[in-house]
């Protein structure tokens, strides 16, 4: 496989894997309503994506660092909003 196809179907991954946290943050936001919610499946979930995204630091990949970067956006307001308001 050539190394664009190999770089688009990072992307593609990223893209997606990072939109399926859009829904939830959103409803968290919108209702402060985190009794559902794992606190610790979150905050794991979270310290996973840091270092996601320091190792695409390190390798130098755009698609671990753009879709860990969303994804720690999303999932920290998660484990924010659950600090706050249970």
């Amino acid at each position: 496989m050539s190394p664009l196809f190999i770089e688009i179907i990072g992307m593609l991954a990223a893209v997606i894997g990072t939109i399926c946290w859009l829904p939830q943050t959103l409803k968290v936001i919108q209702t402060k309503d985190t009794k559902a919610l794992s606190f610790w499946t979150n905050l794991l979930l979270l310290i996973t994506v840091v270092l996601w995204f320091i190792y695409g630091i390190g390798v130098g990949s755009l698609p671990i660092i753009i879709a860990n970067t969303a994804a720690i956006i999303l999932v920290g307001t998660i484990v924010i909003y659950k600090i706050r308001f249970g």
